[in-house]
């Protein structure tokens, strides 16, 4: 096979996968967890069952790499937003509520999604939840903590812990409260991110999560 054909195939691969996790964020936020099968995300992919399972065990590890995929895009989109900056706190405060918005905007997945952290195999080590990883390691150090090792997975725990209060069923905690506690454990004032009643610069909260499922870069194929 010639390298050019290699990427081809590697590319098609790679565009296979994303079409499986956007279907599945789709068909979980629209029916829950249970009621969604591989099947049904192979249909709305457009792809053969047996592609499933080529690329994922199963249904779980599937939901999971596609939930940690939406986390971390959308993370990197609020991070990286206009206008853009370098300073620790405003970007702490803008990781909080990437992940708050979700939370409140996903509801149904978010509850799915820490239902899920809960079975016997907890997280899912794949490539998007090394990313997500990458990005709250990297917030926590910019914000100048001395130990990351250890201010990171206090980031993660309390993030889960404000998820799991705002999708709890029957009792949600409404996302403001939950924000400034956050925001008081890490010295960051209200208007720093996006406060709740207020709009991202730059425009409106889109819905269509379709940017968020396409391929990274490809690596450079250097010519055999």
């Amino acid at each position: 096979m010639s390298p050019r054909s290699a990427e081809v195939n590697e590319e098609l691969r790679r565009r296979s996968r994303e079409r499986l996790l956007q279907a599945a964020i789709e068909l979980v936020s629209e029916r829950g967890y249970e009621a969604t099968t591989l099947a049904d995300i192979a249909d709305r992919a457009g792809s053969a069952r047996g592609l499933v399972s080529y690329y994922f065990p199963g249904k779980r590890q599937l939901v999971q790499s596609a939930v940690h995929r939406l986390m971390h895009r959308t993370l990197e989109e609020g991070l990286e937003r206009a206008p853009r900056t370098d300073d620790g706190r405003e970007r702490m405060a803008r990781a909080i509520d990437a992940i708050l918005g979700l939370a409140r905007d996903q509801p149904v997945l978010m509850r799915q999604h820490m239902a899920g952290l809960l079975q016997a195999e907890g997280f899912v080590q794949c490539p998007e939840q090394r990313r997500l990883a990458e990005l709250l390691r990297d917030t926590v150090a910019r914000r100048g903590s001395g130990d990351v090792e250890s201010a990171y997975p206090m980031l993660r725990s309390l993030l889960m812990g404000a998820v799991y209060a705002m999708v709890l069923p029957n009792v949600p905690m409404p996302i403001a409260p939950v924000r400034a506690e956050l925001f008081r454990r890490y010295g960051l004032d209200w208007e720093q991110g996006v406060p709740p009643d207020a709009e991202a610069p730059g425009g409106t909260c889109e819905r269509d999560l379709s940017r968020f499922f396409a391929p990274d870069e490809p690596p450079d194929v250097k010519p055999g």
